[in-house]
């Protein structure tokens, strides 16, 4: 049988200590195990799989060999695995590339079941908050990543972790998309308007995590607008079946 099923995931946050991490995990890894691989062409992770991710040249966080272990099936029954970096994972470097998974920047545009595609982790596109701007430059300040890797590991992943709990997942907070005022929605209106204006195929589907709810709406520009939910209280995920080009949640 042809490969005709593309799958999409995002905010598993891995490692998290809210409600129940292992429960999360082995949810996680039962969907991985549970992706037809004859069937699927790729896999896409759009950010946030690990809640704290940062590896140094030869230390990488401890655990998450059934995760890995379900990835590395997929890819060698010719699964492809992409991934994006989300605000929590991004101090990624080359180990998921070892592994064999293909690192993308969002926005990434792409072609599947002859729609065009626009896939990320979500969370610096479009007019976001100075505030947030300036957590991300420090993020991905090479200086600064060179510093916090002069840390031991203990010191550093012990850092990490506490302040990935300041987070409004460890806090039980709900978020609500607010639709045209976001700026995730206000990006991908731009972006219509930018390939218009460069005579290019309008954007078919959206694709983003970061939010944390379950979004699928019509933009105003015409596009479908898809925003996976977090895996806090289940599992979520997105299919594309080429054979239909029809979407449906898992």
């Amino acid at each position: 049988m042809a490969r005709h099923l593309t799958y999409f995931a995002a905010d598993v946050h891995l490692g998290l200590d809210v409600k129940d991490p292992a429960a999360r995990e082995a949810r996680f890894v039962a969907f991985l195990k549970g992706i037809p691989a004859a069937e699927t062409e790729a896999l896409y992770l759009l950010g946030d799989i690990w809640d704290f991710w940062y590896e140094y040249k030869d230390v990488v966080p401890k655990g998450y060999v059934r995760v890995f272990a379900a990835l590395t099936d997929l890819m060698d029954a010719g699964v492809k695995v992409y991934f994006f970096r989300g605000n929590h994972d991004v101090w990624t470097y080359r180990y998921f590339e070892e592994m064999g998974m293909v690192k993308l920047t969002e926005p990434y545009v792409t072609e599947i079941a002859g729609k065009t595609l626009c896939l990320g982790h979500g969370d610096s596109l479009g007019p976001v908050p100075r505030g947030y701007r300036f957590l991300r430059g420090i993020f991905y300040n090479r200086f600064l990543q060179v510093m916090f890797s002069s840390l031991h590991p203990r010191i550093a992943f012990a850092f990490g972790n506490n302040w990935s709990k300041g987070n409004r997942l460890a806090r039980g907070e709900a978020y609500v998309f607010k639709g045209e005022s976001e700026p995730l929605w206000q990006f991908c209106e731009g972006f219509q308007a930018s390939r218009a204006g460069a005579s290019e195929q309008p954007v078919d589907v959206f694709i983003f995590g970061h939010y944390h709810c379950q979004v699928d709406t019509t933009l105003p520009s015409g596009g479908r607008l898809f925003i996976l939910k977090d895996w806090m209280d289940g599992s979520s995920a997105l299919c594309l079946d080429s054979s239909d080009a029809s979407f449906s949640w898992l």
